[in-house]
């Protein structure tokens, strides 16, 4: 494996609840971020969560590892876990693989996402962060 591997949700809350220095990267796009809601992890004791596009409506983000690198305060080798998250656990595979890659991590992804699988009609109804209950809100938009 290229990355330090999958997370179920659930998972995923608990270890950003557990270790401080990990950091939750949600690596969808804007539009998703503004129209479906990001996580929130304001209850948890000192996380922050980062919003980093892995691609952007030109095409891949060709500058994504160096702004996670910025946006979560992380370098080459420092052993603080990345924990990248995105609609169904599909992109953020790519997110882990690459920062991995350039030598951040432990670096996971998230199963199911944010909005998890579709169901027979289309819908994303079936799992995912919001289905699980964990914590979101709307988004405000980046400062």
């Amino acid at each position: 494996m290229t990355y330090a591997g999958d997370l179920t949700p659930q998972q995923a809350w608990d270890l950003l609840r557990d270790d401080p220095r990990a950091v939750l990267v949600d690596v969808r796009t804007e539009g998703e971020w503004r129209h479906v809601g990001i996580p929130d992890v304001s209850g948890l004791d000192g996380q922050e969560l980062v919003l980093v596009e892995w691609t952007t409506a030109h095409g891949p983000n060709e500058r994504f590892v160096a702004e996670v690198a910025e946006k979560a305060g992380v370098q080459p080798g420092d052993e603080r876990p990345l924990v990248f998250l995105c609609r169904a656990g599909n992109r953020s595979v790519g997110a882990a693989i690459d920062a991995t890659a350039a030598g951040f991590g432990p670096s996971y992804n998230v199963l199911e996402g944010f909005e998890g699988d579709t169901d027979a009609h289309g819908g994303r109804t079936v799992n995912g962060w919001r289905l699980r209950g964990l914590p979101s809100t709307g988004y405000q938009g980046q400062e």
